[in-house]
């Protein structure tokens, strides 16, 4: 069972693959964790990619394909942020990787901004916290180890934005290219977390998947 998870930032892509990996026999990849902890490493290539993200532009395709592609060797996966564009299916397809289903994400704009925009990360466990949804008890200091809370660069509004421009302009050709292909499924992920996952846990393809659901579905 190997799922593609698209949809803008802050649709809930890497939630929903947690929960997915959590219920069922897949492995959760995220480019963009794989490119923080390249980054947090010191890699050469994640210090390259680190410049790109920073600025809320994709992260080049020669960088990203270098660092995803040892990562992709599971049987059953869920692919969150990767690939982004026709040149990184291309690359996945020559290494006879194939999507099974993709599961596009939709969500407005103004959700997107909310979302992201009042994360908070803590800079000694990392810990992800959220102003309005799951807010610290203390401002500004986790609860688990007392750290310091910091917004990524990339969640500021303005970079949201830009970052949202980004996704229109390379990302979404994909569907129609997937669209095409019959493996394109359109989930409203607008609501919250387990109203998504329901949707997509409600779809045909997955009830006939021979992968059983942990949770006996």
């Amino acid at each position: 069972m190997k799922i593609l998870i698209m949809g803008p930032p802050g649709a809930g892509k890497g939630t929903i693959a947690e929960m997915l990996q959590e219920n069922f026999d897949v492995v959760h990849l995220s480019s963009g964790d794989i490119l923080r902890d390249a980054i947090k490493e010191n890699n050469p290539l994640g210090m390259k990619a680190k410049a790109f993200m920073e600025k809320g532009v994709l992260v080049p395709d020669e960088i990203i394909i270098e660092i995803m592609k040892e990562k992709i060797n599971a049987d059953a996966f869920v692919l969150d942020g990767f690939p982004r564009n026709l040149v990184q299916v291309k690359k996945l397809e020559d290494a006879d990787i194939k999507i099974d289903i993709v599961l596009n994400l939709q969500v407005s704009e103004e959700t997107v901004i909310s979302r992201i925009s009042g994360r908070r990360i803590c800079a000694q466990c990392g810990k992800i916290y959220h102003l309005k949804n799951m807010p610290p008890k203390k401002e500004d200091i986790c609860d688990v180890c007392n750290g310091k809370l910091y917004q990524r660069e990339d969640d500021k509004p303005q970079t949201i934005k830009e970052r949202l421009n980004t996704y229109r302009e390379q990302t979404e050709e994909l569907v129609k290219y997937y669209d095409e292909k019959n493996i394109l499924e359109n989930i409203d992920a607008g609501g919250n977390k387990e109203t998504t996952y329901d949707k997509i846990t409600g779809l045909e393809w997955l009830k006939k998947r021979k992968y059983k659901s942990k949770a006996g579905l």
